[in-house]
């Protein structure tokens, strides 16, 4: 597994290996050992996954930027296992150097790539092709009382979004009348 860092150094990108011949391909999605000791090795903390979400989206479909109070923060260790998707995470944590700042990195089923995002961070993605799966481990339960977002195009931020011509987008009303970064709602 290649592990890749980010300009935030607590996101990580995890690059399997993949084995494929004329039959085609096998590739180890997640090894415990392996993902303690990339974070180990780097000083970060280690998550304990408590849930698996599979998501189904449209290509223009865009999820975010969500994420949840504490205690009920969640890290997210995702990754697209058929389509394309420009996943996003915003750093929210007020303390942080990075505060504010944004990492993307382009998902698909046939890269392999994951991306871990611990908790402090908002995450939202756009489905740039029709079908497209995304899976993600949860290190803490789905908390609806918790849940908060950041609209997706905020004008601080400034996310470099790969919005194409011919893309309809769609977003939930909760998403496209999500509040300014400014607004942040993590109390």
């Amino acid at each position: 597994m290649n592990v890749i860092e980010t300009k935030i150094k607590d996101l990580l990108i995890f690059e399997p290996r993949v084995f494929a011949d004329d039959r085609g391909w096998f590739m180890e999605s997640f090894n415990q050992k392996n993902f303690e000791q990339a974070l180990t090795e780097r000083n970060l903390e280690i998550p304990k996954f408590v849930q698996d979400n599979h998501s189904y989206s449209q290509k223009g479909v865009l999820r975010g930027l969500h994420y949840q109070l504490n205690p009920h923060a969640q890290g997210k260790l995702v990754r697209v296992v058929q389509g394309r998707a420009w996943d996003v995470a915003v750093d929210i944590r007020q303390d942080s150097l990075t505060f504010g700042q944004w990492v993307g990195v382009e998902l698909t089923g046939e890269n392999h790539k994951q991306f871990w995002i611990p908790a402090g961070f908002a995450h939202g993605f756009i489905a740039l092709e029709d079908n497209t799966q995304f899976l993600y481990k949860t290190t803490n339960y789905y908390s609806k009382e918790s849940e908060r977002s950041i609209v997706w195009n905020d004008e601080n931020l400034k996310i470099d979004w790969p919005i194409i011509n011919d893309l309809e987008m769609m977003l939930t009303e909760k998403d496209q009348n999500a509040p300014s970064f400014k607004a942040l709602q993590w109390r």
